[in-house]
Formats: structure tokens, sequence, C-alpha cells
């Protein structure tokens, strides 16, 4: 029996620019961790590439001005409500100065005490401590000063959210609220800019009698000006790319799926599963962050990718099923177990309980994004193995 199971590797490429063949890029990249690594590709591999390098090697960017000038267009200026950005200079700021230039007036609507992935401006502690019910009371950012303070700076950041988002246009005023029809009573135009939860707080809007809504997945659906688009998410996914310039999230990533895994076949001659990764989903403990700040864990994937896990859960065979066998007797007994379950779905079964009821690429995409960082490590590739063994293979 082999002793190692699955393993990810984060492989490293050159910087990737715009217009770059990225599949060629990764091939050669693939090639060399082939040759100097002593590694062998295998059929069942997965290679995960992030979104940032398939976007930027697209060229898939679009200026402050562009993103005013759709936002223009969609309201004919006048007076926007904003309704529960979050909290990110890297993922909103930019967006709000684009809007912001594009209107007469924003009015920002924040939902407290925290975003909806997880950042804070204040605690459910502070909360209950000013006898606060964030969805019945609204604030304003005087309110809010008075009550916690002139300065709230977030745990990790270091930075005063309100503060920073005021300061991003002369025309933006800050409210505080857990509930997005409160925007109404300041305008009936309105941009939902949370992520996960925007067609929900679209349809409230709308019943509610706003009279315009659209969401950040509406802004840059298609190019403005000759900028780049993303025909299913717009503005959601994007990144600050430069002061004046974001990174939008990457288009046509099918496509792009399918010369990938064509490429790794006539490389390495096996059937290597691809998928493009962005953020991944799960939550830090200590501050409540849900890292999830794109709308999807992973845009695009080979078909081998598709599906939940179907596994038994180990512990529970050894100490429930096979508890009253010898060692090597519930070794086998477990072996047979597992391998007689092909085919069937586990769901609902004792034997299953506690695996982790997931979509294949949210699990596949989440350890991507811890192997490869966010920062300086380089590896905007990685190579998984041995990811659909089990104890029986």
């Amino acid at each position: 029996m082999r002793v190692i199971g699955t393993k990810a590797l984060g492989l490293r490429t050159p910087i990737i620019r715009e217009s770059d063949d990225l599949v060629a890029v990764i091939c050669q990249t693939v090639k060399d961790t082939i040759e100097h690594e002593n590694i062998n590709i295998n059929d069942g591999d997965i290679i995960g590439i992030t979104e940032a390098v398939v976007a930027r090697s697209q060229g898939n960017y679009a200026s402050i001005e562009q993103i005013a000038s759709d936002a223009r267009d969609k309201f004919n200026g006048g007076h926007v409500g904003v309704v529960f950005p979050i909290l990110s200079r890297n993922r909103f700021a930019m967006l709000l100065k684009g809007i912001a230039q594009g209107a007469d007036k924003v009015t920002v609507l924040l939902s407290y005490p925290a975003d909806e992935v997880g950042n804070q401006l204040i605690t459910w502690d502070d909360i209950d401590d000013k006898k606060l019910n964030p969805y019945s009371d609204c604030l304003s950012e005087s309110d809010y000063r008075r009550l916690f303070g002139s300065e709230v700076k977030h745990r990790f950041t270091g930075i005063d959210y309100v503060s920073y988002y005021k300061s991003l246009g002369s025309n933006i005023d800050i409210i505080l609220c857990a509930d997005p029809k409160r925007i109404l009573e300041y305008t009936d135009q309105v941009i939902a800019a949370d992520i996960h939860t925007r067609a929900r707080t679209k349809r409230a809007l709308t019943v509610a009698g706003a009279k315009k809504v659209i969401g950040l997945d509406d802004l840059l659906k298609n190019s403005v000006n000759g900028s780049g688009y993303n025909e299913l998410y717009g503005l959601l996914g994007s990144n600050k790319a430069t002061e004046d310039r974001v990174k939008l999230f990457p288009r046509d990533c099918n496509g792009f799926v399918q010369k990938m895994q064509k490429a790794l076949r006539e490389l390495s001659g096996k059937t290597v599963e691809v998928l493009v990764y962005g953020d991944g989903g799960f939550k830090d403990p200590v501050g409540g962050i849900w890292e999830l700040a794109d709308p999807v864990i992973a845009p695009a994937f080979s078909t081998g990718l598709t599906g939940t896990p179907n596994e038994l859960k180990l512990k529970f065979l050894a100490d429930n099923n096979f508890a009253d066998l010898s060692k090597d007797e519930a070794r086998k007994a477990i072996k047979k177990a597992i391998k007689a379950k092909a085919g069937v779905d586990q769901m609902g079964k004792m034997e299953a309980e506690g695996t982790t009821p997931r979509q294949l690429t949210d699990l596949l995409g989440s350890l991507c994004d811890l192997v490869s960082g966010s920062g300086d490590k380089g590896t905007p590739v990685v190579l998984i193995q041995g990811y659909f063994d089990n104890y029986a293979s």
C-alpha cells in the first residue's frame, strides 16, 4: 500500500502578463516539474489555475472611468444607493470610486455588525452592550460615532472603513443597517453590492418599491469604452490592480479549461482534470472572516470534477461495523467495504455520516487557494495527485 495519499504541490511559473499564452506557459511549467522534480503525471491528476492569471492573460481589466461610465448609463446620474458592500480595499474600494464618479450622490448602506463575508465593523458584544437591533436600528454616521467612537479600526487591516469609504468621493454618505430596504428612505435607485445574497437583496428591494435595482453583477457585463468585462458576473470577483484600474473575474473559462486539458493530454499522454479557482470557502475562527469574496470558488472545471464526494467514514467503520475484529481482519473488511461502495450513492447512510457534503470543485478550489496563497509564493498553478484514491486503492 502507498504511504502517501493526496498531495498538493504549488508550481512556480513566470510572471503572467497580458496577452501571454497561458496554456503554453502552464505546459512548460508542468514539463519542468516532471524533469526537475522527478514527478510523474498520472491519469486523474488535477491541475488548478488561479483565476487571477487567467484574467491577467486575457487583459480583462477596467478603469475607474469605465466603471463610472457604465454606472452613469444605468442610472443617468442622480442619487444612487449602494447596499451591503463588503469591507475591502482590494475588492470594493475601486468600485465605489467608479460608482461615485458616475452619480450625483451616493448613499452607502453598510451591514452591521459585520459584512456578508464576516469583516466586522463592530462586534456582537458591542451590539448587545448598546442594546441595538441591526435589523431595525438604522444608524447615521453621527450615530455610529457617538455610540462607538471617532475611530473604529478593523482588527486585522487597521482601517476605519466608514471613514475610508467616505473619503473615496465627496458625494458619498454612509448609513448602517442590516435591513436593505432602509436605503429606500434615501433613494429608489439602488445597487445591491452583496455577493452570495444578491438575488434575495434585489428581490426585497424590488418588492419594497425600488424604482431601479441592479447588482454589481450587472455592471461591466459588456465592454464599456474598450474595457474588459464578464458576461456572467460583471464586477463581482474583481480585484484592485492599480489606483485607477481593477482586474475583473476571467471570462470564457470553460473554453480555457478545454484547451488546457487537451494540451496536458498531448504533453503527458494522461487525462488530467483541470479547474480554474478563486477564493476558497473557509472561515477564520478568530476574525470570523469567511474568505469567499468571489462569486464562485471554481468558475470552470473539466467534466471529471463534477459532483460531490461519495465516501465512507473510515473511523465509523473502525469504531462500529468492524470494532470486534482484529486489526488485520478490520483492515481487510474496511477495504472490502470501500471497494463495494463503487457506483452506490452513500447519501443518508450512517457509514457516510460526517463526510464533507460539498461539491468536489469547492473542496478542490479551497485546497488550491490554501496551497497557492494570496501573497508572494509565486505558485498560481497547483498540481494535486492522489485525490481520488482511498484506503483500498
